[in-house]
């Protein structure tokens, strides 16, 4: 493809939350007219950050963000918003377009079939689950065709089915786009180039090619700075040690240790401010509640919906969860899996019942367990019976969360540390249950592996909702519940 002029130029852009929290130091990228650009970076490194300035929620603190003249931008934004809840399908769609659209339910029909969504247009937005909303948001962008499109963690919440629809969609769309997202396989089935965003440097570098490509050309330019400053500061360390040999000498000794020093000034001011690839989160452990007897969980009906009514059906066979053993929650989009879980955590779940005293670790999709005032420390320390500033600040540290986050709202925290924040709670809760609601939801791919390993190795009990299949079959599932199978339940 073809593309135009500049449509988006950030020009010396510096940008901070607080001075000791820089994202962007005179940060400098252009993207073009019709192309196709991921955003990558460190979890917390500014990519959410970026996308609210080109949408102007936020103003740099210094240099220009550049939109092309009357160019459009629409953002697929994360959470509904509570105004919207009492609307219906149709109304909420309206408020996407200045003017009345007449071709208004063609046109919601044919951008819900690019999300695999069946809404009826007088259904209203509160009536969906989570999942749903996530597609009525992208789908909210999508329909309205704007020259520059934003979208944020996209694939969350869509099945293979989704994406693929999805990415033919993004192949096909003439204008311009920016994505954000931390599925490889997607980005590089559609992404002409990369912007890459460092937390160290607070610089943005440009790439151009496909997603894997660059991914290695990033790696390569580590590997070069690293050896490149290797190699200095070994000549650096050779220069001083003679230095100290030499300016206890006399005469042209002296002299030459002189030279030298203006040669060590020379070389460290050509080390070179390295990038610094995604750090993976270490090897962890979550502890399990040792004081259960008998079934962890026993469910033995389910509240499904059905032709958007809700109906209570009783499993075919009740299911029994024990220690050690994981149950997946399958079925479509809107069929009730995460009403279910949220239902059984809060033990309000009148089809299934939680042995008495079994702790329960809720990860939910939208981290709205989280209170976004409170510190990440206060999260942390909420968890355990005797807090304990050494261990907390240690287990904050071992999914990357330096005492400087912890000391910071939550509500300041990129989607990913949250979720790695709850992953820390349940470290300290030990829990004899963990609800998990889309728990790869935002998590930086290189992380995926060894969350998979902490939960195999998890003594208690699991219940998992999640269309990341890769991860699903990396867990050692011992159980399914197919909400949307016929044999699943009674007749």
């Amino acid at each position: 493809m073809d593309h135009g002029d500049v449509i988006l130029r950030f020009e010396d852009v510096t940008f901070y939350y607080d001075e000791n929290k820089v994202l962007l130091e005179e940060a400098n990228f252009s993207v073009r007219e019709n192309a196709k650009i991921t955003i990558m970076g460190q979890n917390g490194a500014g990519k959410s950050t970026i996308f609210k300035m080109i949408t102007g929620e936020l103003k740099p603190e210094e240099g220009k963000v550049h939109i092309g003249l009357g160019a459009t931008i629409a953002i697929a934004s994360q959470v509904m918003k509570q105004e919207n809840f009492e609307k219906t399908v149709e109304k909420f769609f309206a408020q996407a377009f200045e003017d009345k659209r007449y071709d208004l339910p063609k046109k919601i029909k044919d951008v819900l079939e690019v999300v695999r969504l069946n809404a009826p247009l007088d259904k209203k937005i509160k009536q969906f689950s989570g999942g749903q909303q996530a597609r009525l948001l992208l789908a909210f962008a999508l329909i309205q065709e704007p020259d520059i499109l934003l979208l944020d963690e996209p694939t969350n919440n869509l099945d293979a089915d989704g994406i693929g629809h999805l990415t033919q969609f993004l192949m096909d769309y003439p204008k311009t786009c920016l994505v954000i997202s931390h599925d490889a396989n997607f980005l590089n089935a559609f992404t002409h180039g990369v912007l890459y965003l460092d937390s160290y440097t607070h610089k943005v570098e440009q790439y151009v090619g496909d997603y894997y490509v660059v991914l290695g050309e990033i790696e390569a330019q580590i590997e070069r700075e690293r050896a490149k400053n290797a190699q200095l500061q070994k000549n650096i360390q050779d220069k001083k040690d003679k230095i100290n040999f030499f300016a206890h000498k006399g005469g042209k000794m002296r002299a030459l240790a002189s030279k030298l020093r203006e040669q060590v000034e020379e070389d460290e001011a050509n080390i070179v401010e390295e990038r610094q690839e995604d750090k993976t989160i270490r090897d962890f452990f979550i502890p399990s509640q040792t004081d259960i007897v008998g079934p962890v969980v026993e469910i033995k009906s389910v509240g499904i919906m059905v032709d958007h009514n809700a109906v209570r059906k009783n499993l075919l066979s009740p299911i029994f969860l024990r220690k050690k053993q994981k149950l997946i929650i399958q079925g479509p989009n809107g069929i009730g899996k995460s009403t279910f879980l949220q239902a059984l955590a809060m033990g309000e779940e009148i089809g299934a019942t939680i042995s008495k005293d079994v702790k329960v670790g809720y990860y939910r999709q939208d981290f709205s367990g989280l209170d976004f005032n409170k510190t990440g420390y206060e999260a942390l320390a909420e968890m355990m019976v005797d807090p304990w500033n050494q261990e907390i600040y240690a287990t904050g540290a071992q999914f990357l969360l330096s005492s400087q986050i912890l000391n910071n709202k939550i509500g300041s925290y990129s989607e990913g540390q949250k979720g790695l924040l709850c992953y820390a709670r349940f470290v300290l809760q030990k829990p004899g249950l963990l609800i998990m609601d889309e728990p790869t939801n935002h998590i930086n791919f290189r992380h995926l592996p060894i969350i998979a390993e902490a939960l195999n190795n998890f003594e208690g009990a699991i219940i998992v909702v999640s269309h990341a299949y890769e991860f699903v079959d990396q867990i050692k599932i011992d159980q399914t519940l197919d909400l949307g199978a016929d044999n699943t339940f009674e007749k």
